[in-house]
């Protein structure tokens, strides 16, 4: 039922013109996906994608949105090289994933290597005796510092375009 949705949402964002329209489906794509998450059992991934995903970036959405047109222009030619660029990468990641093993095998190395060494060392190496932060903190440290950048750099970019537009309207450019 729920991947039915998020085709259905995935659909309309592909014919809906109106730019409001795109944000909220985005925003509901988004709350689908962390309830997919939630789902697996995988609530800490899902809190992030309902935090990120539905909500601070349909913020930053709505807040670009603020400064452009609510319709999207007609391309004034048909887009067959993006299209063409999207189907070969899409191959590409397609064939990327033939290798891997099979979905919930117990055998596969991140159940035989990473999980047992994180359990079973974490609170050893980290000092964190809650696995998920000391993966989320030590371990992929920087990898959460840079996401955390990512949309600190959006929103102030949202907010120095809102703050230009205002005073190009009181004519100070």
């Amino acid at each position: 039922m729920l991947l039915t949705q998020m085709m259905v949402a995935v659909v309309a964002l592909t014919r809906t013109r109106n730019l409001f329209a795109v944000v909220v489906l985005f925003g509901l794509y988004s709350f689908l996906t962390a309830t997919v998450m939630v789902a697996l059992d995988a609530v800490d991934v899902a809190m992030t994608e309902a935090a990120v995903g539905a909500g601070i970036s349909t913020v930053l959405l709505l807040g670009a949105l603020h400064l452009c047109n609510s319709e999207e222009e007609k391309p004034a030619h048909k887009p067959w090289l993006p299209l063409l660029v999207t189907i070969g990468t899409g191959l590409v990641l397609v064939y990327g994933t033939w290798d891997l093993p099979p979905f919930s095998d117990p055998e596969a190395p991140i159940h035989t290597h990473v999980a047992p060494r994180y359990l079973e060392q974490g609170p050893r190496e980290t000092g964190v005796p809650n696995v998920v932060t000391a993966v989320l903190a030590s371990y992929r440290g920087f990898d959460t510092l840079g996401e955390t950048m990512v949309v600190f750099t959006a929103g102030i970019g949202v907010i120095a375009l809102l703050r230009r537009r205002r005073y190009v309207r009181r004519g100070k450019q």
